[in-house]
């Protein structure tokens, strides 16, 4: 088996597994690990080569602008003091420690790699996570916490991993120069991400079609990363900034195309880059394993106790934070996500399991420093961190479902009821409102007015059925169930016409280009149109 073949191979786990772990009920970034290892297991298969250098630009940026379209920069913005208090010091406090443990378990471990390790160990996958958290059904708000602090400690661990990897491969290291590194980096990745995120904006306005325009989506975190980084700023913030500032520019209503075909399309890549990224953990498993030969006894240890630092760390990190996040909540009356009991902080701190960021800045540790040498301990670096990401995602992955239940931690659904009670209502609200302003520019028949109104009024109700009034819902629910009866049958009327132009593309003197035309005319029909 060639390396191609066995990213094809990935690629297809990535999408067979999704099923696997649903019926396993099992996280799909535990069960595509546990294949990549089992993959890694096999005689035929090939050690991965991939450069070092490449892992990042290529895994990262994807992955990071997929995370962002399930978020806002408004989101971001009210909840900046609980990500700064929950989430970036962590990776400071977490670093430090780690670096410590691993000083004192590896003797011979210089601090600056000893730096580096517990910055690449120190950021909660955001992907793993919410992936998780999402199967599980935890309070919008947990969810919210989980994706900015994956998201914001990502920012701060790399960029911290940068400034420890050129430290221990020039041999020299400052305090101030660090500081100004750290502070330069972001400016310059907030200046490339804002730049390229208008550019990408006003290139989308120009393209106008859906997929040129998805297609574009898919360069702009490629150019954001590749730009920041040649200009020596952090590649990771600057595809978060782009990316929250794209999404906040996307406010054209009737694109619908636009939406429908950008959200399927980086469903598929978050789906297959993930799957790739956790399969690769598995697969390393030999390189690491290889790496660790004559050293078992010095690193198992180290492992373990470098996994129970990471894990202790944030548990006497979040209960007081989580507190201290409360107690100033109530104080200044802010619409803040935090945990609002010790049962959500226990699950917040399960929560912190290590995936794809970790894995990738473990892979492009350099193997040789400025004079030749080798990377202080590269072995026991790389060893060290598959371990810790191993036993979180294996660990606490596999457990989280269990504790949720048992702590009993679950959605709010009355509060999403609710939000989405009042967001019917403003979409009937400003349907009914532009109708009267269309019945002021232009005499419209009574009956077309009257059923216009119906329409407005339905699409309210269709949504939340709570808007009618108490002695209509039974009457709206079955015109609901009407409603949607009849859609199915539409659909399959739509089916059988589709089914014949289908056909018509096998005789012969048929264009397939004029069939394809007609196939898609006929696939808008199918569209959800409200």
């Amino acid at each position: 088996m060639d390396q191609l073949t066995l990213l094809f191979a990935l690629l297809l786990g990535s999408v067979v597994m999704v099923p696997v772990a649903e019926w396993l009920r099992v996280p799909a970034p535990v069960v595509m690990t546990v294949f990549g290892g089992g993959l890694a297991l096999l005689p035929v298969v090939p050690e991965v080569s991939l450069p070092p250098e490449f892992i990042l630009p290529l895994v990262l940026p994807p992955v990071l602008y997929a995370a962002v379209q399930r978020t806002s920069w408004r989101q971001f913005a009210a909840n900046i003091r609980p990500i700064l208090l929950l989430a970036v010091a962590l990776v400071f406090v977490t670093t430090g420690v780690v670096a410590v443990v691993a000083q004192l378990v590896v003797p011979d471990l210089p601090l600056a790699p000893a730096i580096a390790l517990g910055a690449l160990v120190a950021p909660p996958d955001p992907v793993a996570a919410t992936a998780v958290a999402g199967r599980l059904g935890l309070p919008r708000r947990m969810v919210s916490i989980l994706e900015g602090e994956g998201l914001f400690n990502d920012v701060t661990a790399i960029t911290l991993y940068h400034v420890a990897v050129a430290a221990a491969v020039t041999g020299s290291f400052s305090v101030w120069g660090a500081g100004g590194e750290l502070v330069l980096s972001a400016v310059v990745a907030v200046l490339v991400g804002l730049a390229l995120g208008w550019l990408t904006a006003r290139l989308l306005v120009l393209l106008g079609d859906a997929t040129l325009c998805t297609g574009l989506t898919l360069l702009a975190p490629f150019a954001a990363y590749a730009v920041a980084e040649e200009l020596h700023g952090s590649g990771v913030l600057s595809v978060l900034v782009a990316a929250l500032f794209l999404g906040e520019r996307a406010t054209d209503p009737d694109d619908v195309t636009g939406r429908l075909t950008g959200q399927s399309f980086w469903a598929v890549i978050d789906l297959l880059v993930t799957g790739v990224a956790f399969g690769l953990i598995g697969l390393e498993l030999n390189v690491v394993l290889t790496a660790a030969t004559g050293r078992w006894g010095e690193l198992l240890p180290a492992a373990g106790l470098t996994l129970v630092a990471v894990v202790l760390v944030r548990l006497v990190w979040l209960l007081p934070a989580a507190w201290l996040a409360k107690r100033l909540h109530r104080r200044a009356d802010l619409q803040e996500d935090i945990p609002l009991s010790w049962r959500e902080t226990v699950i917040m701190w399960w929560s912190g399991m290590r995936g794809v960021a970790s894995v990738a800045l473990a892979l492009a540790v350099p193997l040789t420093v400025d004079d030749g040498g080798a990377f202080p301990e590269r072995d026991a670096i790389v060893f060290i961190a598959f371990a810790v990401v191993l036993g979180t995602l294996l660990i606490q992955g596999l457990t989280l479902p269990w504790l949720a239940t048992r702590l009993g931690v679950r959605g709010d659904s009355n509060a999403e009821e609710a939000l989405e009670h009042e967001l019917a209502v403003r979409a009937a609200k400003a349907a009914k409102g532009r109708l009267r302003e269309i019945t002021r520019e232009r005499e419209l028949p009574e009956e077309v007015t009257e059923a216009l109104l119906r329409r407005a009024y339905e699409l309210g109700t269709r949504i939340s059925p709570r808007m009618a009034e108490e002695d209509r819902r039974d009457q709206v629910s079955h015109r609901g169930e009407r409603v949607r009866e009849l859609q199915l049958l539409h659909a399959e009327l739509l089916s059988a016409a589709r089914r014949a132009v289908l056909d018509a593309r096998a005789e012969p003197g048929t264009d397939p280009e004029v069939v394809d035309r007609v196939l898609n005319a006929l696939d808008r029909r199918s569209l959800p149109h409200g």
